[in-house]
């Protein structure tokens, strides 16, 4: 039985499928229901492992911004995937665009290379009229959800959730359970908009700072003068302080499962009962502060995996992570879902009531975020010193005082190909036709039926074997590192962090200091010890790199089309280092293996498939290179990739 072919008749063309009602009440309800709602928005009962999905083109209008979007089954989000941890699951995708090759990437989801779903990676995409039928086994539990790799489909509303429920009794059951989609709806192209950015890179920007503002800046930073040498700082950067989003709420609207905040999405609820909130970001340029007031958000799970639990009044979310949380509304009364854009241009929200239709007071939005000299990559510099009052500390391959831009002059080992190699010339679509996909590129990677199911593929699945308490462990091998150096000041290029600092335990621009309890990632904890507690045995330091005035993204000063992958060999112990050198958040994603986030919780340190770098940042992260293939290794703000900053690992 496909539940998908039945779900689809009762859905309209503002209709969404998120999470409603696994375990016991889902019993109350009869199976009719289940079958043909009409009113969208509830998973199916059981879970299914076979699908077939159709991507075809469907005027859709919210907010009076009319589309023909690509979409899953003629909805937008597309329907909720709800499977079973161990199930192998098989899903047939048909394109019925008539001029677009299409894709469907699984974000997050451990799986062989040639499943992920990448064009010119792992396959060559879905061309129209055709099908392609995708099949692994699942070795995870979480929730995680689904988008196009495909020409920029993802931005138009290519994109749908997934549930897998775990094997085991969920540790965290509770009588109600909803998908929370987060995305964005405009009827600008994706195209149009990075033209629009390249002609003038604040072009979505309209809320800077004016000689109105200054008194205030000037009374938080101490005097006129302070502030007017911050201001210079920022103008001889060529950025302003108010730049946070790339894209903003003067085009888009902000919606939640589908509904813009005025069509007021609804989910109920019975006093005293626990619900469990599965959110995810799949927007393509907007990170999301996430609220409810009145109640307690008890996280439990970030990207899929469980965490110990963390009560929070609020959580900043990226673009593409996942965080699960569990709220217990005692009172009968009606609670809002409180979603605002991290530049404050914006909301999504929806309802949590007892009863279908009731509203709930909207908060008024925070105070924009203001980027300082931390964003700027200056450590504590206070507003008023100048850069001509500091001490550097020492870079790699220099001495304080030096300049730190300087090529370091240790020896290093980069895996980073240098430009003008066989890698792609061109990057246009990440669809990446064009990619040199060689044997060379691909020489000793076995990629038989064989070697596939030993793939250690999920946090969590059973620790492997360990010597015995009894013996004396191994001293670590000496740490190789891969050093580009800090980045050129180039037309690719328009800064450098000269002292990138530890913000794991900040929450975000604008979210300190705000009175309430925010999640940091130093607070992400597993329940569990991680799966190979082997010490890295090679670093890889990546700069994120970007020229905001020119709309030019990479890494280490190099867009994708200048690179070669990075390299990794088979099990693999490696540590990836990003120093932001933007002003800028970035949601790293790497396909195919757990990030592991080296937060201070030792074995307990968190699996995530996406990492937020915050600007002017330092953080590094653990990866086993279990799976062989050719991975995509990306910012996940869809402009950014879109424009460069975008690799290739390939475990060989």
């Amino acid at each position: 039985m496909k539940f998908s072919s039945r779900m689809r008749d009762g859905l309209t063309r503002r209709s969404f499928v998120t999470g409603l009602g696994a375990g016991g009440f889902a019993a109350a309800f009869p199976r009719s229901a289940w079958a043909i709602s009409p009113v969208a928005g509830i998973i199916p009962a059981q879970s299914s492992a076979q699908w077939h999905l159709n991507i075809s083109q469907k005027h859709i209008e919210i907010d009076r911004k009319a589309l023909k979007a690509p979409c899953v089954d003629g909805s937008l989000p597309g329907p909720t995937l709800r499977w079973r941890q161990g199930d192998t699951v098989e899903i047939k995708v048909t394109n019925h665009l008539k001029h677009e090759h299409t894709s469907i990437h699984w974000h997050g989801l451990r799986l062989p290379y040639t499943m992920d779903g990448v064009p010119g990676l792992s396959f060559m995409g879905i061309k129209p009229g055709e099908s392609f039928t995708y099949r692994f086994p699942l070795m995870q539990s979480g929730t995680y959800w689904y988008h196009s790799h495909s020409g920029m489909q993802e931005a138009q509303g290519l994109y749908g959730a997934i549930v897998i429920d775990p094997a085991e009794p969920d540790p965290n059951a509770c009588e109600r359970d909803y998908v929370i989609f987060l995305s964005e709806w405009t009827d600008v192209s994706p195209d149009d908009m990075i033209s629009n950015l390249k002609m003038q890179d604040d072009y979505y920007t309209f809320r800077q700072r004016t000689a109105a503002s200054f008194p205030q800046q000037a009374r938080e930073a101490g005097s006129a003068v302070a502030a007017l040498k911050n201001r210079l700082m920022w103008s001889r950067m060529r950025m302003a302080a108010t730049d946070i989003s790339d894209v903003s709420g003067i085009i888009y609207t902000y919606l939640l499962n589908g509904h813009s905040p005025d069509m007021n999405w609804n989910g109920v609820f019975r006093p005293g009962e626990r619900v469990r909130l599965r959110f995810i970001n799949g927007s393509s340029m907007t990170f999301f502060d996430v609220r409810i007031p009145g109640l307690e958000m008890l996280v439990v799970q970030a990207d899929g995996n469980d965490i110990e639990p963390v009560p929070v009044d609020e959580f900043r979310i990226g673009v593409a992570e996942t965080y699960d949380v569990i709220v217990q509304p005692g009172d009968e009364k009606a609670y809002s879902i409180f979603v605002q854009s991290e530049d404050r241009t914006g909301y999504a929200r929806g309802t949590l009531a007892p009863h279908a239709g009731m509203e709930a007071p909207v908060p008024p939005m925070d105070p924009r975020p203001v980027r300082t000299m931390v964003d700027m990559g200056m450590g504590d510099m206070k507003p008023g010193m100048s850069m001509k009052d500091m001490k550097m500390p020492a870079q790699s391959g220099t001495t304080a005082g030096e300049k730190s831009a300087a090529p370091v002059s240790m020896p290093h080992h980069t895996d980073v190909a240098p430009a003008n190699t066989a890698a792609p010339k061109k990057a246009a679509s990440m669809d990446m036709k064009n990619m040199d996909m060689s044997d060379d590129d691909m020489a000793g990677m076995d990629m038989s039926d064989d070697d596939m199911p030993g793939m250690d593929m999920g946090a969590k699945t059973p620790a492997k074997s360990v010597p015995p308490a009894h013996m004396p462990a191994a001293p670590p091998p000496p740490l190789e590192i891969d050093d580009p150096g800090p980045p050129p000041l180039n037309v690719e290029n328009q800064n450098v962090a000269q002292m990138p600092i530890d913000r794991l335990g900040s929450p975000g621009d604008g979210l300190e200091h705000n009175g309430r309890r925010v999640l940091n990632y130093k607070q992400l904890r597993a329940t569990r010890p991680g799966t190979d507690l082997r010490p890295p045995s090679r670093e890889i330091i990546l700069h994120l790199t970007g020229n905001m005035e020119r709309y030019i993204w990479g890494f280490n000063g190099r867009k994708y089309s200048e690179s070669g992958p990075i390299r990794l060999k088979r099990n693999e112990r490696v540590r990836f280092t990003l120093i932001n050198d933007t002003m800028m958040e970035h949601p790293i994603h790497l396909h195919g293996m757990w990030s592991e986030l080296e937060n201070g919780q030792g074995d307990y340190q968190p699996y995530k498939h996406t990492i937020i770098s915050q600007p002017g940042s330092r953080l590094s992260y653990l990866v086993t290179a279990d799976a062989p293939g050719a991975w995509a290794y990306h910012c996940h703000l869809m402009l950014h990739m879109e424009l460069g900053m975008f690799r290739v690992v390939v475990v060989e």
